[in-house]
């Protein structure tokens, strides 16, 4: 399953990215993890040190490009091939757990998770360029990844309703919004339901940061069925904010029920692999006529491959000598 933690800045999206991450992988469940927020704090909610960074996918993204793109004869070149082009035949498919020299190159285990980040802004990105240029990279990933039963894949969204200037919002089987009790936080959930509207996206509100019954009705009230389940405030994630040791265990028995809850709306989502393929060919053909077909000089829609559908059978079993080769170049 492919699950994205969105929110408000501030409401703990990303804390409840992590807890939920830890709390799968201490049930030995296979995790991959992308923080794909412009404050990349996934990592040290996981448990990193804070020097301690993957490599940012962001600053790569042709090397991405030019491995994913393999030998698709409708994607000639790097150059041509946009945050949106969909796999085709001869496209290079990714697995959660399988080796492959992206995961190899970008990929950190943390706590039996395997992080990939976007990475942050650099200098040379302040004043020129927007943060969607490199989240390009996680919805290239997440177009050309097969996650089969048992596997999850946990992206830390930017913040707010951001997600909808690109099409990554519907790279997802299940969406999480992360809500606090407030006016502000409800208006955020407002506006996402609004824009998710047309584009049958799974939705549920975490209510985070409560602390009585009176924060738990107001999120009844204003939020009605979409309100899965509610986070109380809580000494140990406080305590691992401010780097002293956590462990998923510490955490207190009403929020590790609330991660448990999580879980079983997750396992209980239906993967629609038709409306998945379906909206991703939809995505880059919009992309397609509003701005890549002139940024490229080429008819971008013939990158669709309409009789081309990704499944588990086509992942290689075993790395081809040609792909050891290619690996020591991405």
């Amino acid at each position: 399953m492919k699950i994205a933690f969105v929110g408000k800045g501030g409401s703990g999206k990303t804390t409840l990215s992590a807890l939920f991450c830890r709390h799968l992988a201490a049930l030995g469940r296979p995790v991959l993890a992308i923080d794909a927020d412009i404050n990349q704090h996934l990592g040290v909610a996981l448990g990193l040190d804070d020097d301690t960074v993957p490599p940012p996918m962001g600053e790569h993204i042709d090397a991405i490009k030019d491995y994913l793109r393999g030998d698709n004869p409708r994607i000639p070149s790097t150059s041509v091939m946009v945050k949106t082009t969909p796999p085709g035949s001869g496209s290079r498919l990714l697995s959660v757990t399988g080796h492959n020299p992206l995961w190899a190159r970008f990929g950190v285990d943390v706590a039996g998770v395997t992080l990939l980040a976007t990475g942050a802004f650099t200098e040379d990105d302040l004043g020129v360029a927007c943060f969607h240029s490199k989240l390009g990279s996680v919805e290239l990933l997440l177009n050309h990844l097969l996650d089969t039963a048992g596997e999850y894949v946990v992206v830390d969204m930017t913040a707010g309703a951001d997600a909808f200037a690109s099409g990554l919002f519907t790279r997802f089987d299940h969406t999480f919004l992360v809500c606090e009790p407030t006016r502000k936080g409800v208006a955020v959930h407002r506006q996402y339901r609004e824009y998710a509207a047309d584009f049958d996206v799974t939705l549920s509100v975490l209510g985070n940061k409560v602390t009585d019954v009176e924060d738990v009705a107001f999120l009844r009230r204003e939020i009605g069925e979409d309100l899965l389940v509610c986070f109380t405030q809580s000494a140990p994630v406080r305590a691992m904010e401010q780097g002293r040791p956590f462990d998923i265990d510490d955490l207190e028995p009403e929020n590790r029920a609330a991660l448990a809850e999580i879980q079983h709306a997750v396992d209980a989502t239906v993967h629609d692999r038709d409306r998945f393929v379906a909206q991703m060919h939809d995505i880059h053909l919009r992309n397609a006529v509003a701005w890549a077909n002139d940024a490229t000089g080429m008819d971008l829609t013939t990158q669709i491959d309409p009789d081309f559908r990704p499944t588990p059978g086509l992942l290689p079993a075993a790395r081809t000598a040609r792909e050891n080769a290619v690996a020591g170049t991405v």
